[in-house]
């Protein structure tokens, strides 16, 4: 409650605006979810503003939470429901809860789907099952990332016999990848979205990149007279906004330019993108580890940016979050976390790999491997799959990866038989993560 109280009515920046004005108007475009405008627009029929929409996923963040502690009680795993009830406590995803975003609503999807997960009994209630499933598809249509979080969730649903072979596992895991990947194309057209070509972001970002590390223009004609030195003024490894329609300055190499450029040539983003990168792959690979670096929270001296909002951005609806001393006394928390492991997502990538080497000795792997795996998969995707560094692409792989340690941690306290090596190997990279990222900002400080 005091969580809700702190950030009431729920923040609301320039993402969460637009989101809200294309539900007034029933108009939707896929640069965000239109799935989530069409969800508040319905929401709006209940009460105005960012209220019901904060409500909705803070009920389900905590619902979920609530699934998994009373299902560690149910299988007498007391030990792993209190480490699970502190995770849930974590600074970092309480605070961010505050504010209306869409990483939000698949959080609270993503952990009502894993708390049902936990209540399935092996070869029955089916409708448990499918009801956990329903969870995960809809928090996939959140973000076009999502599908590398939700396949390993959807395929540890299915029941065993159907995934106890080589074959089994493969066939399961594409025929999910498929259907997550159909699913939100084919949702934006149901709900009519126009599109925006969102995905053009990443193109010019990797295209940007490739230029700057090469010294070679892998833009198309632009008509510009020296493209590599204006790119090199525009190109920012930490994100591509310096290149959106709406930088200041505007970049000549921009988002709306390099658009009609590719019409006008009749050239097809995607395979002019894999071209240029397979020209000069060295220069898109440094592009992409000094993102990934920065996005990561790697060797970076601290936090690029401030971890949560805290107020709302300016509107014609003059919607503001009551900043009140709960929120002050949230947001101090999140910011002295994320001067720890708890805020590097590296961190969080490294322990769950680790934790995957593990599983076979676990009492909870049938839940411990594929979580791992989603949060692992989901951080380590935007190795590739990134254009921006914000904290909150991360809250999925940091709220997964402290409820499978959680587990694991109950696992080993109450006996489980682990090699002691082995443990020591599962968190060894997560170790050697923490501890290169404390020197880089001890030197930083210096």
């Amino acid at each position: 409650m005091s969580q809700c109280l702190s950030y009431w009515p729920g923040v609301m920046t320039w993402d969460a605006l637009t989101q809200y004005d294309q539900a007034v108007q029933g108009y939707f475009e896929d640069w965000h979810p239109p799935l989530m405008a069409w969800v508040w627009r319905q929401l709006i029929a209940v009460k105005a503003g960012p209220a019901p929409m904060y409500v909705l996923q803070l009920t389900l963040y905590w619902l979920g939470y609530g699934l998994i502690i009373a299902a560690a009680f149910r299988r007498r795993q007391p030990v792993a429901a209190a480490l699970t009830a502190v995770c849930a406590l974590m600074p970092f995803p309480l605070a961010l809860m505050g504010s209306v975003l869409k990483d939000c609503l698949m959080e609270g999807l993503f952990l009502t789907g894993v708390g049902l997960f936990l209540w399935v009994r092996p070869e029955r209630d089916w409708v448990v099952r499918i009801a956990a499933m329903l969870f995960f598809l809809l928090g996939a249509l959140l973000r076009f990332n999502a599908f590398l979080a939700v396949v390993p969730l959807l395929v540890g649903l299915m029941p065993a016999p159907w995934r106890n072979t080589t074959f089994k596992l493969i066939a399961a895991t594409l025929g999910w990848l498929i259907l997550v990947l159909v699913s939100l194309p084919l949702t934006n057209r149901i709900l009519d979205a126009e599109k925006t070509h969102v995905a053009l972001s990443l193109v010019i970002f990797d295209l940007g990149g490739t230029t700057r590390y090469s010294g070679t223009d892998m833009f198309p004609a632009l008509g510009l007279a020296h493209p590599v030195e204006v790119n090199a003024r525009c190109y920012r490894p930490d994100k591509w906004d310096y290149y959106a329609s709406w930088a200041n300055p505007l970049c000549p190499i921009n988002f709306d330019r390099v658009e009609a450029t590719l019409e006008r040539d009749r050239i097809s983003p995607y395979p002019f993108a894999v071209r240029a990168i397979l020209a000069h792959p060295l220069a898109y690979a440094e592009h992409r580890l000094r993102h990934f670096n920065i996005n990561s929270r790697f060797m970076v001296p601290d936090e690029v940016q401030g971890p949560v909002p805290d107020r709302d951005t300016d509107n014609e609806w003059h919607f503001s979050v009551t900043r009140g001393p709960g929120l002050k006394l949230f947001n101090t928390l999140t910011g002295l976390a994320i001067h720890s492991p708890l805020g590097w997502p590296v961190f969080w990538i490294a322990l769950t790999g680790g934790l995957l080497t593990i599983c076979s000795f676990l009492p909870s792997a049938k839940l411990v491997a594929p979580l791992s795996l989603s949060a692992f998969l989901y951080g380590a995707g935007y190795l590739v799959l990134s254009v921006s560094s914000e904290l909150r692409y991360h809250l999925w792989t940091i709220t997964a990866g402290g409820i499978a340690g959680a587990f694991v941690a109950a696992d080993i306290a109450c006996g489980a038989a682990i090699p002691r090596a082995r443990i020591w190997a599962a968190l060894a990279p997560a170790l050697a993560v923490a501890t290169l990222c404390s020197a880089a900002r001890f030197a930083a400080f210096l």
